[in-house]
């Protein structure tokens, strides 16, 4: 049934559909999603060959990831992937990975933090830099929440130690399974790929009492689409099609604040954090069956 209707679309023909008020989107509680032409241009681009791969799956159901670093349009070019394969006749949906972290965004950045600069103080111990003056400095430092900024470094020499381990810390607990629940998520997709006719699906909004499951119908459903910074993890099993959107730290946290998702997004932390996100994308680049970058323009997995 599934191929059938593929082969329906005439591809070198298909024009991107008129958007609609009513259009499909994530499923995180409270998101902002703006849909611009350029969210447009690139799921124009993206979509054929979105189909094509579809087509060499050979299979009813189908799950695609789209991926990318934080803020770089990862929700609205879900959405839009799936009202085109929708109103093309394919029962689509959008499911958001950043429902299914271990802890409320609240407290899972309290923990990054907290990561950081335990594993700082350590490395200021082993290095043998560790005294009362220095400890002095890191508690106003740490009021400012300043100790991540590399900038400071030219001050206080002993904060690149400082940070060099509280880094290192905290890449081993960013996108991991410490701090995300891909157990859960592949449920979801194994039970997706049974052909399970209704599936529950987490909801999590930025409060410890915005928790819950909705159960959804899936039973119309062949393409289901998670759209998650964290898409292209290898601890994610099941996706069938990997989609990642291509960009820099700075575009994606410039993002972020028009999205005004988060506070301090322009925080040294938060730079940090981007980086060391942009390191495991750019790690798993290749394993991505369709990139495109920010600008817009269609890249070759193998070449990038």
């Amino acid at each position: 049934m599934l191929k059938e209707k593929l082969n329906k679309i005439d591809l070198e023909n298909w024009k991107a559909p008129a958007l609609r008020e009513d259009m499909p989107h994530g499923d995180m509680p409270g998101d902002k999603i703006k849909i611009d032409e350029n969210h447009e241009l690139k799921a124009s681009k993206i979509f054929p060959l979105l189909v094509e791969e579809i087509l060499k799956c050979d299979q009813e159901k189908v799950a695609v990831a789209v991926f990318g670093g934080s803020g770089v349009g990862k929700s609205e070019i879900a959405s839009l992937l799936t009202y085109y394969l929708q109103e093309s006749g394919i029962g689509a949906y959008v499911l958001s990975g950043d429902n299914y972290p271990r802890r409320i965004p609240l407290y899972n950045d309290a923990e990054r933090f907290s990561i950081f600069r335990a594993a700082g103080l350590r490395g200021l111990l082993a290095e043998g830099l560790y005294g009362k003056e220095v400890q002095e400095k890191l508690d106003q430092l740490w009021a400012e929440e300043s100790d991540p900024d590399p900038k400071k470094t030219d001050e206080y020499p002993w904060l690149k130690a400082y940070q060099l381990y509280g880094r290192k810390a905290l890449k081993e607990y960013l996108g991991t399974d410490k701090e995300q629940n891909y157990e859960e998520i592949n449920a979801i997709l194994k039970a997706f790929k049974e052909g399970k006719d209704k599936i529950y699906l987490k909801r999590m909004g930025r409060s410890e009492d915005e928790r819950w499951y909705d159960e959804v119908d899936f039973s119309e459903i062949n393409v289901l689409l998670v759209e998650w910074t964290h898409g292209g993890n290898k601890a994610l099993e099941g996706i069938d099609i990997p989609v990642l959107l291509n960009s820099t730290p700075e575009e994606t946290r410039e993002h972020r604040r028009l999205r005004a998702r988060d506070g301090k997004t322009d925080s040294a932390f938060t730079t940090m954090v981007l980086e060391i996100e942009q390191e495991e994308l750019d790690d798993r680049a290749s394993s991505a069956k369709i990139i495109i970058s920010k600008a817009g323009e269609l890249l070759d997995p193998k070449a990038f």
